[in-house]
């Protein structure tokens, strides 16, 4: 599989010049081998869209040559969860700043503000991971649930990430948008487990846009808050969760993704006011 990696952990804006220690991995936009000694690269986008009516998350995942995707909208209205998952290519699309679904009666399409976004780079073993995430960015579209159609305009989550990950990999995960009680636009991702060396990690609040690197923090393990380094916390109240378990002997997963409501504090934003998103608890064995 060859050497341990010679850089420590990464952390700038996508798009920006990268640092000579990284400049020869091959890092998104380029595609690495599917194959890194024994270990499948593995590359997922996932886009969460939440508006006070309807909460939209979809995936495409490739674990070497096997793709799945996935999609839920959560309908804060009725109280309804309506979700899909596929082992191929099907329901969910992703052209370039687009999402459109198509599955089990339900037709969804946004468009979407992309921006540069962070991105960092983290050894692992004798390889490396890679994340951007972009946050708080706008989308507007549609939704045709139930022969209703909605039309939203609303702040969405992309994560795009890549990489040759631990055979066995354990995180939690918590990212979100909503405003302070200054009346600014906030956004969050925070993680345990991977993509979190202090050295750059992917933890950040973004206010009006502007992304802020966080220090280490604690995602509780019953997904109910997060600590931060000062003290401080950000509590989740749940609303509907999916879940997914999967056993194919060489790959293993257990996923559960909680939808619901924030309140609290953030580093650099202060007191929420309003706050969406989700939570994430992933064992996978891969």
């Amino acid at each position: 599989m060859g050497s341990a990696p010679n850089f420590v952990a990464y952390r700038g804006t996508y798009g920006a010049e990268r640092p000579e220690a990284i400049a020869s991995l091959k890092l998104p936009p380029a595609k690495a081998p599917l194959l890194r000694g024994a270990r499948p690269r593995k590359v997922w986008r996932y886009v969460a869209i939440h508006a006070e009516s309807l909460q939209i998350c979809a995936a495409k995942i490739s674990i070497g040559p096997l793709d799945h995707v996935f999609w839920a909208i959560w309908d804060r209205e009725t109280q309804t969860l309506h979700e899909g998952k596929h082992n191929w290519a099907r329901g969910v699309q992703m052209p370039d700043g687009r999402l459109l679904i198509r599955d089990k009666g339900i037709e969804a399409e946004f468009s979407l503000a992309e921006v540069d976004g962070i991105e960092t780079v983290t050894p692992v073993g004798n390889s490396w991971t890679w994340t951007r995430k972009q946050g708080g960015i706008n989308a507007t579209g549609h939704v045709r649930l139930n022969g209703r159609d909605t039309q939203i305009s609303a702040p969405a989550i992309i994560d795009d990430s890549a990489g040759f990950h631990a055979r066995r990999t354990d995180w939690r995960w918590c990212s979100g948008v909503g405003t302070n009680t200054a009346g600014q636009a906030v956004a969050w991702n925070f993680v345990n487990g991977i993509n979190d060396d202090p050295a750059g990690s992917e933890q950040t609040v973004w206010v009006d846009g502007v992304a802020h690197a966080v220090d280490p923090l604690l995602i509780a393990t019953d997904l109910s808050h997060v600590q931060f380094a000062d003290q401080s916390q950000l509590d989740f109240h749940q609303e509907a969760v999916r879940g997914h378990t999967q056993n194919l002997v060489l790959l293993k997963s257990q996923y559960s993704q909680p939808f619901g409501t924030f309140s609290g504090d953030l580093p650099h934003a202060g007191r929420l006011k309003t706050g969406l998103g989700v939570m994430e608890s992933h064992s996978a064995l891969w």
